[in-house]
């Protein structure tokens, strides 16, 4: 349910856009919250290590459902209920080696040190909470995850696959 506080992916918000094709979040910027409002970013709060830790945003509460007048509001992002959302353990799995086929190189030297990533305060759907172990879904531009069998109580969520990131390769060029 949408509420004064809510959550969104990091990935969603740079102060200020790269390009014109960063279709997200940015400072006095406006987007489309999925299935809710247009929010604007008003105001950026950073911790002493420069890190953005808050954004203050408005919402326009005539925009339920359709788009506002004479403004285009490019993009939409997923958010969760900061109030409802519950809290998971979410493990990245990426390649566990740097190369298809190393050459030359010890398999020690060719591992990837990004191959598991532990998220571990993952804010997710509230529904996500009933999830039984084994039961598989799509988190929205992250890929496909399954509930883990051996965590008992605890939320947790492994990546399966990745979903192809237009962004990512963007960015990367």
């Amino acid at each position: 349910p949408f509420c004064r506080e809510i959550v969104i992916d990091r990935d969603d918000f740079m102060e200020v856009a790269p390009n014109r094709k960063f279709k997200r979040l940015v400072a006095g910027g406006e987007v489309r919250l999925r299935n809710a409002y247009v929010i604007r970013c008003d105001e950026v709060i950073k911790d002493s290590a420069g890190e953005v830790t808050e954004l203050i945003c408005s919402y326009d509460p005539d925009t339920l459902g359709k788009n506002p007048e004479g403004r285009k509001v490019k993009g939409v992002i997923h958010w969760v209920s900061a109030r409802h959302g519950a809290t998971a353990e979410v493990r990245l799995y990426d390649r566990l080696l740097k190369t298809p086929q190393p050459q030359g190189d010890t398999w020690e030297e060719n591992l990837n040190p990004d191959s598991l990533i532990t998220l571990k305060n993952a804010v997710v759907e509230p529904s996500l909470a009933e999830a039984e172990p084994g039961a598989q879904y799509q988190f929205e531009r992250e890929g496909y995850f399954c509930r883990d069998n051996k965590s008992g109580s605890k939320l947790v969520f492994n990546r399966v696959v990745t979903l192809r990131d237009s962004w990512a390769k963007i960015s990367s060029t």
